[in-house]
């Protein structure tokens, strides 16, 4: 039995075949209701069909599997305003992306605040969550939070050049 902060080396390093790697552990979420309430209108609007959404949660590092959450949810119509809508799984995670909050969130977290490479980041993630991310999309993330943008000072104040101090109000530039 290995005991707290002893180094274990990891499995699947090395590993170059996808078929080495552990299958995910797949989870079953539903979130299907018969009838919500129209976001647009505020009436009634039944179910008309049912999907479901693959995303990658954090995995369970006690067995080496990766988590992959399939959650099912319901597609309403409002007659009265002629709309449809999906049921809203904001929360767990954002429109069309592949991995939840938690991901994201511990992935900004790891960048910003622990002050890895996007690199180390994404297999810090493997190694100790089992959720593979690319590094490049572990980027896309953290500067859409705006933590760790290029060009940005320590104060995080905006910065005026010379050039533009000197301008006046009403003085014609390019001359």
């Amino acid at each position: 039995m290995h005991g707290p902060g002893e180094y274990v080396p990891d499995v699947t390093e090395g590993s170059t075949h996808p078929e080495d790697l552990p299958q995910p552990r797949i989870e079953r979420r539903s979130r299907n209701y018969p009838a919500r309430r129209c976001r647009f209108c505020g009436r009634r609007a039944g179910r008309y069909a049912v999907a479901s959404r693959a995303v990658h949660d954090l995995g369970d590092p006690r067995s080496g599997h990766p988590v992959d959450l399939r959650v099912t949810y319901s597609k309403h119509y409002c007659p009265l305003c002629d709309r449809c809508f999906s049921v809203d799984l904001s929360d767990l995670a954002l429109p069309k992306c592949r991995y939840t909050r938690r991901v994201q969130q511990l992935a900004v977290y790891l960048v910003a605040e622990d002050g890895l490479s996007y690199q180390a980041a994404s297999w810090s993630l493997w190694r100790d969550h089992r959720v593979f991310v690319p590094y490049a999309t572990i980027q896309n993330w953290v500067e859409a939070a705006g933590e760790k943008k290029e060009g940005q000072h320590r104060d995080h104040l905006p910065r005026r050049g010379a050039g533009r101090l000197q301008r006046l109000p009403g003085h014609r530039r390019g001359l």
